[in-house]
C-alpha cells in the first residue's frame, strides 16, 4: 500500500461545490432512535476524531466532516442507512446536514470512516461500508487499545499490515497505536497530535496567557525603551547644554584676549606717539643750538637778538 504525500490534495480550480442549504425531508429521520455513544470513553473518542478531522480540514471547503450522522445510501429506502462514528466526504461542500442523503451529495459516499467498538459494533459494517465504496476504514477499540485499518485495493478493502507505518492517502495522518487503553495518537501531516476538546481548550488557554504575557512584556520592555530614550535625549540636551556654555565661555575668553590685544596696540601706539614728540622736541632743540653757534660765529650775540 502506498502513502499519501503529507500536504493533502487539493481540488482542481473552479471544482469547490457551493454552499450546501440542506432542507429536511421527515420522510429521512435525522435520527435512528440509538444513543450516540455508549459510555463516555467511546462518546470522547468520537468526539476527539470527529473533532480533530474536523480542525485537519478546517481550510478546505471542498470537504464535508461529520459524527453519528446518519448517512442514507439509497433513495426511497429508509432502512438502507449507517450512522459512522466520524465520516469525511471529500468533493463536498461544508455545510450543516440533517442527515448524509448520497444521492442528493452527487452520489459521493465519504471516503474516510472512522468507528470506535460499541458492544452493537459487527463485523457486517465493514462489509457495508466495503460494499458502498468507502477508500478507508478504521476502527478502534480504547478498551484494549486495539486499533485496526483497511485501505481500498481495487475493488475491495484490504486490511492494512502495519497501521503504525500507515500514513492515510486521503487524510496524510498517521497512528501510534499501543495496546494500552486510551493510548492511541492520531497526528496530523505536521506532527501536531489530535487532542480531546478538554485538551484543546486547555492549550488554546494557555497559548492566551502565553500571549498575553508575552503583549505584557512587550508592552514592558516598549516603556523602558522609551525611559532610556528619553534619558538618552536628556542627557543629549544637558551634553548639547554644556557644550554651549563652554562655547559662550570660550567666546568670553576670545573677547577678553582681544581686548587686550587692543588694548597693548593703544598702548603701543600711545607710546610711538610719545616717542614721536620727544624726538621732534629733540630735534627743535637741536636746530635751536645750531642756529645759535652760527649766530655767534657771525658775532651775533643769539641771547641779545631780537
Amino acid at each position: 500500500m502506498s502513502t499519501a504525500d503529507q500536504s493533502l490534495p487539493r481540488p482542481d480550480a473552479g471544482a469547490v461545490p457551493q454552499a450546501y442549504v440542506d432542507v429536511y425531508d421527515p420522510t429521512y429521520p435525522d435520527t435512528d432512535g440509538k444513543p450516540m455513544a455508549e459510555g463516555t470513553q467511546q462518546f470522547d473518542w468520537i468526539v476527539t476524531i470527529k473533532e480533530g478531522l474536523e480542525a485537519l480540514l478546517d481550510g478546505r471547503p471542498d470537504v464535508f466532516v461529520a459524527g453519528d450522522l446518519l448517512w442514507y445510501y439509497t433513495e426511497k429506502v429508509v432502512k438502507d442507512c449507517v450512522a459512522p462514528d466520524a465520516m469525511v466526504v471529500f468533493g463536498r461542500p461544508k455545510g450543516r446536514r440533517y442527515s448524509y442523503r448520497q444521492w442528493l451529495e452527487g452520489g459521493l459516499a465519504p471516503q474516510v470512516v472512522f468507528e470506535v467498538y460499541s458492544p452493537t459494533n459487527t463485523p457486517a459494517e465493514m462489509a457495508l461500508y466495503d460494499r458502498l465504496g468507502v477508500e478507508e476504514y478504521y476502527e478502534y477499540d480504547p478498551r484494549t487499545g486495539l486499533f485496526k485499518g483497511w485501505a481500498r485495493e481495487g475493488d475491495a478493502l484490504r486490511p492494512i499490515p502495519d497501521v503504525e507505518a500507515w500514513r492515510s492517502p486521503r487524510l496524510g495522518i498517521t497512528f501510534e497505536a499501543p495496546p494500552e487503553e486510551d493510548a492511541l495518537v492520531i497526528r496530523r501531516p505536521d506532527g501536531v497530535p489530535f487532542v480531546t476538546a478538554a485538551e484543546a481548550i486547555r492549550q488554546r488557554d494557555e497559548e492566551a496567557l502565553r500571549a498575553a504575557e508575552a503583549e505584557r512584556r512587550a508592552r514592558a520592555e516598549h516603556r523602558l525603551a522609551q525611559a532610556a530614550h528619553r534619558r538618552a535625549e536628556k542627557a543629549e540636551d544637558r551634553a548639547e547644554e554644556a557644550e554651549g556654555r563652554a562655547d559662550a565661555r570660550e567666546r568670553e575668553v576670545l573677547a577678553e584676549r582681544e581686548r587686550a590685544d587692543a588694548e597693548r596696540e593703544r598702548a603701543d601706539a600711545e607710546r610711538e606717539r610719545a616717542d614721536l614728540r620727544e624726538r621732534e622736541i629733540l630735534a627743535e632743540r637741536e636746530r635751536a643750538e645750531r642756529l645759535a653757534a652760527l649766530l655767534r660765529a657771525m658775532g651775533v650775540d643769539p641771547d641779545r637778538s631780537g
